[in-house]
């Protein structure tokens, strides 16, 4: 019997404190909601910048992944170095036969493409032209398999295309719409700056949209016709990892093999620069959690202000019911069960808050998401549930850090002098 007592009289007490919590809540009602407002605000804004922060993140790691983890960019560059800022474009830019071993000498490598940046003025088919958002690059045929573009119409480009140099090209759905070549354009020619280009085939849509313009012209062209026909280009080189457990190890085999081909000597900078799509992801995890921290901390400001608000009310409730706690002090109400009382009351109001917080949580991050551009566009914008653990976890901290002033003074009243309090 007395370990009954013992296990469920705080639970009744518990009960009771609940209760009466609600009965007053109920019996003052706008005065609770105005009470819970700055409460609800608070949970609002955090919940909507968690479920904001969140989603973006989970978009541009599900692009990052869809675009490759494990890819490697190398491109020419110039040393910082006034000693070596003398070296002309000639000096730094990649040749052809640069990479010809490049596989054999680096094993953690896979698989690489140069790709051979043109500039191209202006594309026309018939009496259709175009000027404008043109993007002309020469690829070797490892570049569907490292990008994962491939063909829906026609066939890629082969490495016969790139040993013949012949002047053939690929194609995007912007370009095939821009210039009205029809469904099927592959056995048509268009002009690039006068250069007539066979389309053998149109290339699928990007899986992901980093990097990615809705309205680019993009045509593809062979390396080598790419070279002959710009010399002294832009040339940057795609590479992948065997694994993203590799990425490292490629990346020291790569600048190892570029300053013996560049002839870099010891102690001299590298005329080439070499960076990894995983330390682009971790850098944006980690800029991303800050950018978290430093978000919520400015809102949680808020959530202050609305503990303050609390304390205020309960201060005044306290005031308000001086005779009702000296008339249950009077026929033997302990200081414990007082206080428990207050401070149930605080922390339910806040909790309330909470909840009303995250219906306006979620319909501020509806909201929000409905305004980011389509191609942009997160498919599920949701408050996570940690975000609503949080949201209820910070609201009864808040009610009973914020509560307990109040309950402590309603414990300690004298019960004769609250029971002559008017």
């Amino acid at each position: 019997m007395f370990i009954f007592r013992l296990i469920f009289s705080p639970l009744m007490l518990l009960y009771q404190s609940m209760f009466l919590a609600f009965s007053q809540i109920w019996a003052n009602k706008v005065r609770g909601f105005l009470t819970t407002v700055g409460i609800m605000i608070g949970v609002a804004a955090v919940t909507a910048v968690i479920a904001l922060i969140t989603g973006m993140k989970a978009k541009v790691l599900e692009d990052f992944a869809a675009y490759g983890t494990n890819k490697m960019f190398i491109s020419p560059h110039w040393p910082d170095k006034k000693a070596r800022k003398n070296l002309t474009w000639q000096d730094i830019m990649f040749k052809p036969n640069d990479f010809e071993d490049f596989l054999s000498q680096c094993p953690s490598i896979s698989k690489y493409t140069r790709v051979g940046h043109m500039w191209v003025q202006s594309v026309s088919y018939g009496p259709k032209s175009e000027t404008e958002n043109i993007s002309v690059s020469g690829i070797d045929p490892d570049w569907h398999d490292i990008e994962n573009r491939h063909v829906i119409l026609g066939r890629p480009l082969s490495v016969m295309d790139s040993t013949q140099i012949r002047p053939v090209c690929l194609i995007n759905d912007v370009v095939r719409e821009k210039l009205d070549l029809g469904k099927d354009p592959t056995g048509q020619f268009i002009m690039l700056d006068g250069s007539r280009m066979l389309i053998v085939g149109v290339l699928e849509a990007p899986a992901g949209t980093i990097g990615v313009d809705s309205d680019e012209l993009e045509i593809i062209v062979p390396y080598t016709w790419a070279y002959l026909r710009q010399r002294w280009g832009y040339t940057s080189v795609l590479a992948t990892a065997r694994d993203t457990q590799k990425c490292e190890d490629a990346r020291a085999e790569a600048e190892f093999y570029l300053r013996h081909r560049r002839h870099v000597k010891i102690g001299e900078e590298n005329t080439f620069s070499i960076r990894l799509a995983q330390r682009m992801v971790d850098k944006f995890n980690e800029e991303s959690s800050f950018m978290t921290t430093i978000a919520l901390g400015i809102v949680g400001i808020s959530l202050l202000v609305g503990g303050v608000g609390i304390m205020n009310i309960m201060l005044v409730s306290v005031s308000e019911r001086t005779r009702e706690i000296g008339l249950r002090k009077a026929v033997g109400a302990r200081p414990a069960a007082i206080l428990l009382q207050f401070l149930v009351e605080a922390i339910v109001l806040c909790l309330l808050g909470g909840a009303m917080g995250l219906i306006v949580g979620q319909i501020l991050t509806s909201t929000v998401a409905s305004f980011i551009p389509k191609q942009m566009r997160i498919d599920h914008m949701v408050i996570p549930p940690s975000a609503v653990a949080l949201a209820f976890g910070f609201s009864a901290v808040v009610g009973m850090v914020f509560g307990m002033f109040p309950a402590i003074k309603a414990s300690r009243l004298d019960p004769i002098e609250a029971l002559r309090h008017e």
